[in-house]
C-alpha cells in the first residue's frame, strides 16, 4: 500500500461568514497524481494553500509528517527574481532550502523545462511562458515529496504543457505525491490517477481518474 503523506478530515474554510470549502476529506499518497478540478471560485486554490500549510483550515484537521522543506508549491506568482539570471535564481532557491550548491542539479532542472540555452539571461526579459517554466524548474529542483501545482500550465504553449504533464507523471512515478489544479481537464486527465472535483465548495467527486466524466465541466465552461 502506498504511503499516505497528508490527510484532510472534514476540512472547511471560511472568509468571514462566506464558506470557501466545506467538509473536505482527502488523502494524498506517495506515487499518486491527483487532478483538482472545478468551476472558478469553487475553492481549488484555497485547498492547495491549505495542503501547502500556507493557510489554516477554519474547521477540520490536516495531518502530515512532512517537513516544510519537502513540500514544493507553485501558486499563481512565479516567485522568481527578474534581475537575476535563470541559473542564479535556481542557485538562490537551493540556498534557501539549505541545499549545497549543485551546479549539475541546476543544469538538469533547466534542461527539464527547456531553458538550458537561456540559463545566463536575466529572468526579467523572459516571456510569461518562460517565467512559468523557470518557476517549474524551481519546484522540481528540490525533488519534493509533495508537489502542489496551481494551474501550472498557465502561459505555456502546447509543447510546454505536454512537457509539464510528462514531468508531473515522472514525479509521481518516482514516489512523490502530486496535486495539481487544472482547467484543461481533457488533456491532463490521462496523466493522473485520481480526480477531486470541487463544486459548490464541496467534494462532488473524489475517486479514480478512470471513473471520472469530464463532460459536465465542459458544459459549465461553455455557459
Amino acid at each position: 500500500m502506498a504511503e499516505g503523506l497528508l490527510r484532510l478530515r472534514r476540512v472547511s474554510r471560511f472568509y468571514g461568514e462566506r464558506p470557501v470549502l466545506k467538509n473536505i476529506d482527502l488523502e494524498l499518497a506517495a506515487g499518486e497524481a491527483l487532478l483538482v478540478v472545478g468551476p472558478n471560485g469553487a475553492g481549488k486554490s484555497t485547498l492547495l494553500r491549505i495542503l501547502a500549510g500556507l493557510l489554516p483550515p477554519s474547521e477540520g484537521e490536516v495531518a502530515t509528517d512532512l517537513a516544510p522543506g519537502t513540500i514544493g508549491y507553485l501558486g499563481h506568482k512565479t516567485l522568481i527574481y527578474p534581475q537575476m539570471t535563470a541559473r542564479a535564481n535556481l542557485a538562490f532557491w537551493q540556498a534557501m532550502h539549505g541545499l549545497p550548491r549543485d551546479a549539475l542539479a541546476i543544469e538538469a532542472a533547466l534542461a527539464r523545462v527547456g531553458l538550458s540555452r537561456f540559463a545566463d539571461e536575466a529572468a526579467g526579459v523572459f516571456s510569461r511562458g518562460m517565467s512559468q517554466r523557470l518557476s517549474l524548474a524551481r519546484v522540481f529542483l528540490t525533488a519534493p515529496r509533495l508537489l502542489l501545482l496551481d494551474e501550472p500550465a498557465s502561459g505555456l504553449d502546447p509543447a510546454s504543457a505536454a512537457m509539464l504533464r510528462r514531468e508531473i507523471r515522472a514525479a509521481a512515478d518516482a514516489g512523490a505525491a502530486v496535486a495539481w489544479v487544472s482547467h484543461n481537464v481533457l488533456a491532463d486527465l490521462p496523466a493522473c490517477d485520481r480526480v477531486l472535483l470541487i463544486r459548490d465548495n464541496r467534494a462532488a467527486y473524489n475517486g479514480p481518474a478512470a471513473g471520472f466524466d469530464p463532460s459536465g465541466l465542459a458544459l459549465e465552461a461553455a455557459c
